[in-house]
């Protein structure tokens, strides 16, 4: 090995270091943006290494290439809602895949007319390593990337939220793909024979029905999964984008993308397998199942038909009476925050609540929001000390004792059904059990269901009370009357 190439080595293997401590740094608040810092010095330090050691003679493309993306990376940074960001993360997944079934494409391209030379020979055969690799990242980058559009258009509300179902699904599904690795076999036999016969469109046109056979799969294998799984969505498409990446780097022959999409799609799986816990299903139920429909199971379901003369309706000062003279208040937190943006007055309303000597704590659940993580970054945002914040497991057993709950735009997490409830869709799944705390107050604009589709009973109990209106008006009506006692 040259100097050049083994130098280029070693700055992968410096990148490979950064992106595993980057990693590690994420799992904690505190030290999170430095993780992040961290990942991205090694990426560039892996691009810079990859221009240099490659001879990249077309620098002109490239740096062009870094000025967009920066352009488009700022300007989507600055201009997109916290609401959207979980849109914003499935379209990137979805890109990262399509970037990594493109390389693919290129190499595929590349043998097919000619263009890999060794020894100053033109290679008339495909190796079965770089064969099976360009194929598998052709697959899983076109999964993953029509697989995202689908899951960016449900959470933005352009493609239907409900669980798309007919008869025949699975069938198609499986037959599709059982005829994709058909097609992947045969391709891998014959591409070497075309390239020997000079006759690449012969192999070509097949290989484009594969992109599009597996585009079509990515399609179909989302469609069916309610809103009520798009965290589980998500963290799995992240995973599908790190082993598209993965299999670019096995297509390659680049270590660094090796090592970084394997942790990408290791973490991601990780990821995936705490969603499915938080919500009591196997992952194979998420994918499968027919969770998230909109006509689920609950009180409406069964014909209890609820009406506002139900509920507790209370006005802001009533509540700000009861959490400026409790002892302990749980603080909820779901979808509704992030629509109000009202974070930053909730944070104003705790600190205040605190100088009065209240002890207030954040109750978390792991699929609060519409992307794991959703209501920490939230929350975060606000600058809500780390300490503040806790797992449902870590309230649950003490929340008898809680003077307060206040539930703040979130729904499914604080149904009882998921606990009482065994013909609810929600049975099973850990919620926050705000129900057994001696008071709870549910702030939503209405007594519409929530991203289940299910009705709560929560709603209806005596000891909860419903604040109606936008949160963040309401959050500041509150802050003003508890100043003022």
């Amino acid at each position: 090995m040259d100097t050049r190439l083994l130098m280029m080595q070693l700055a992968y293997l410096r990148s490979a270091v950064l992106f595993i401590l980057g990693l590690k740094r994420l799992s904690h608040p505190d030290t999170a943006r430095g993780g992040n810092q961290l990942a991205a010095i090694g990426m560039l330090v892996a691009v810079v290494a990859t221009l240099v050691g490659g001879e990249i003679i077309s620098w002109q493309w490239i740096i062009g290439g870094l000025l967009i993306g920066a352009a488009v990376g700022g300007l989507m940074a600055r201009l997109v809602k916290m609401t959207a960001m979980p849109q914003m993360v499935g379209l990137f997944n979805g890109f990262g895949g399509l970037a990594s079934g493109l390389v693919a494409a290129a190499e595929y391209l590349r043998y097919t007319h000619g263009k890999v030379i060794e020894s100053g020979a033109v290679v008339s055969d495909v190796p079965l390593d770089s064969s099976v690799s360009i194929l598998i990242g052709t697959l899983i980058g076109a999964v993953t990337f029509s697989g995202s559009l689908v899951a960016f258009g449900k959470l933005q509300g352009v493609v239907t939220e409900k669980a798309v179902k007919f008869t025949g699904q699975q069938v198609l599904n499986a037959g599709l793909f059982v005829g994709i690795l058909a097609l992947m076999g045969w391709l891998i036999i014959t591409t070497p024979e075309a390239i020997s016969a000079a006759d690449p469109a012969s192999v070509n046109l097949w290989y484009w029905v594969l992109w599009g056979a597996a585009m079509l799969l990515g399609i179909l294998l989302v469609i069916p999964i309610g809103g009520a799984d798009m965290p589980v969505v998500v963290s799995l498409l992240n995973s599908y984008s790190g082993l598209a990446a993965s299999a670019a780097g096995f297509v390659l022959n680049n270590n660094v993308l090796i090592i970084s999409g394997a942790l990408v799609g290791a973490s991601g799986l990780i990821l995936t397998r705490i969603m499915c816990k938080a919500m009591n299903r196997s992952l194979a139920n998420v994918i499968f199942g027919s969770f998230g429909e909109a006509a689920g199971k609950g009180p409406v379901a069964k014909g209890e038909k609820r009406t506002m003369a139900d509920v507790n309706d209370v006005q802001a000062d009533d509540v700000a009476m009861l959490l400026a003279y409790a002892k302990q208040v749980v603080i909820v937190p779901g979808y509704g925050l992030a629509v109000a943006q009202a974070q930053h007055k909730l944070r104003e309303l705790c600190d205040n609540l605190e100088s009065r000597g209240v002890n207030v704590k954040y109750v978390v659940h792991p699929v609060a929001g519409r992307m794991p993580g959703h209501m920490n970054v939230l929350l975060a945002e606000a600058n809500v000390p780390y300490n503040q914040l806790y797992e449902p497991e870590d309230v649950n057993p003490d929340m008898a004792n809680v003077d307060a709950c206040l539930v703040v735009g979130a729904n499914d997490v604080v149904n009882p059904a998921a606990r009482d409830d065994p013909d609810s869709d929600l049975y099973g799944m850990p919620i926050i059990e705000v129900d057994r705390s001696k008071h709870t107050v549910v702030m939503k604009r209405s007594l519409n269901p929530g991203f289940a589709g299910l009705d709560n009973e929560l709603f209806y109990l005596r000891n909860t009370m419903m604040l109606f209106g936008d949160a963040g008006d309401s959050i500041g009506r509150i802050l003003e009357e508890v100043k003022q006692l």
